[in-house]
């Protein structure tokens, strides 16, 4: 008999997972020490990629088999892996990685838009609408868009902020052609990530991987990027959804720009501004306004 409460159960694994996420963003750092932005990107989907086929052999579990699936599956991998992993590595090269981890925070906004833009699976509520203002006004104080942007540039920005759009667009199309897919979650998961590393693999061959040797803190930069924030990561947010439900196991994405922040300052003696502290709180109040998480007007 289990004799563990159920947040004994998946505490643990909800918490490695908000660390390793909110880690990416200095694993990203570490990995550019060495590698360029498309050898970053490819390398984590190979490495997580990786990961994830030895857990499905190891569960026998099947991959998709039709072509059209995959089709769907390749969007999807080119959208939330092969994309953004560029931009955020490349935006990295622009800008601190606590502005990457707090501009992380907006991919919820971005999907609401996209869904009522270009899907229209839903309509804004007030509060939603509220949430996009907030969503807004915490950029803006995230990026110090209006008192300039110190050691960071506006092209930096743009880049993280193109590759959560990519998330946001995502998103909605993942739940229309491939969570319907009859295959398990860990299953789409490898399928994906693997994808994303054969999408970027003509441009790595192109462009070389390397800028600079390979050091320790390059090496395990990608080695944990890859196998722990894009491999592991997926096996135990799947498990959190199964054991705390999918409420409980989405709100990790506020943990993961507090992890971000800690450390970038902690390890990578970045600056950070009390209206950064603000905006990051105004974008994670955003995410859940329009998540609706919580309500702050009532809706007619």
């Amino acid at each position: 008999m289990d004799t563990k409460s159920p947040s004994a159960r998946w505490l643990p694994g909800f918490l490695a997972l908000g660390i390793t996420w909110g880690g990416s963003f200095l694993f990203i750092k570490w990995s550019l020490l060495s590698l360029n932005s498309i050898g970053t990107a490819f390398l984590r989907g190979a490495i997580g990629g990786l990961t994830l086929l030895i857990y499905c052999i190891a569960t026998r579990t099947k991959l998709p088999n039709k072509l059209r699936q995959w089709g769907h599956i390749a969007v999807v991998a080119l959208l939330l892996n092969a994309i953004p992993g560029y931009l955020f590595a490349v935006g990295e090269t622009h800008v601190s990685s606590v502005m990457a981890g707090l501009l992380n925070a907006t991919t919820p906004l971005m999907t609401v838009l996209v869904i009522t833009v270009g899907f229209r699976e839903q309509r804004i509520d007030k509060n939603q609408g509220l949430g996009v203002l907030i969503g807004f006004a915490g950029i803006i104080l995230v990026t110090g868009a209006l008192t300039g942007l110190s050691a960071n540039s506006w092209r930096g920005v743009l880049e993280l902020l193109g590759a959560t759009l990519c998330y946001g667009i995502s998103f909605p199309y993942s739940r229309r052609y491939v969570n319907v897919l009859d295959y398990p979650p860990r299953a789409l998961a490898a399928a994906q990530v693997s994808s994303s590393a054969i999408l970027l693999a003509p441009f790595a061959l192109l462009n070389g991987i390397t800028h600079a040797p390979w050091n320790a803190k390059s090496m395990w930069g990608i080695l944990i990027l890859g196998a722990l924030g894009t491999g592991f990561a997926y096996i135990w947010n799947f498990r959190n959804v199964r054991l705390a439900g999918s409420l409980i196991a989405s709100t990790v994405t506020y943990i993961t720009p507090v992890v971000a922040t800690i450390l970038g300052v902690w390890l990578l003696d970045e600056s950070f501004k009390a209206t950064q502290v603000i905006g990051g709180i105004a974008v994670i109040l955003s995410g859940a306004l329009v998540q609706k998480r919580i309500k702050l007007l009532r809706n007619s």
